[in-house]
């Protein structure tokens, strides 16, 4: 969502413009809904295996000097979902 610092305005709303007449007022909800859905499961799934992780090194005490490599390894997921995201935003843009 940090596009969004950097366009005004006036460009939203040239950018919303585009984007009724590309799909049309009654498919442009349905794009949202279902773009939503599938970054709130990704961002439910990131939870989820972070919980997890805590969750089995309490009940095991696993070695946590391989934490540190965990989290990176989940910030490169991240970031590799959100340049899909913005990709994807991209494409229904244009």
């Amino acid at each position: 969502m940090y596009i969004l610092l950097f366009i005004s305005g006036p460009e939203i709303i040239f950018i919303v413009f585009i984007v009724l007449m590309l799909f049309g007022a009654d498919k442009v909800p349905e794009i949202a809904r279902g773009l939503g859905k599938g970054f709130r499961q990704l961002r439910d799934i990131t939870n989820d295996v972070k919980r997890e992780i805590t969750q089995a090194r309490k009940q095991h005490d696993i070695d946590t000097r391989i934490v540190p490599d965990i989290n990176k390894e989940i910030r490169q997921i991240t970031k590799e979902v959100d340049e899909v995201k913005e990709s994807v935003t991209r494409n229904i843009k244009s």
